[in-house]
């Protein structure tokens, strides 16, 4: 019995933290285009809600993150083999 592919996603463990930073950006773009979509009494859509988190948000959300997401010591700067 050989087990099927599926659609699922690989567990959150399992994936790349690129790919898990991927993911956490995209949720906080979908839920500011949820507010902001709110606020405008309709879907403001994704490429607008996309650019207008980057450009007001993005910066300040990648310094918040930072200290959450530390490099391995070989990629720091200076360090670099």
């Amino acid at each position: 019995m050989s087990a099927q592919p599926t659609d699922d996603p690989p567990p959150l463990r399992k994936m790349s933290a690129s790919y898990r930073e991927f993911l956490l950006e995209r949720n906080e773009i979908l839920r500011h285009k949820w507010i902001e979509s709110e606020k405008a009494g309709c879907d403001i859509g994704f490429e607008k809600a996309l650019l207008e988190w980057v450009i007001r948000h993005r910066s300040a959300w990648l310094r918040e993150r930072r200290p959450l997401v530390e490099l391995p010591r070989e990629y720091r700067r200076g360090s670099l083999v």
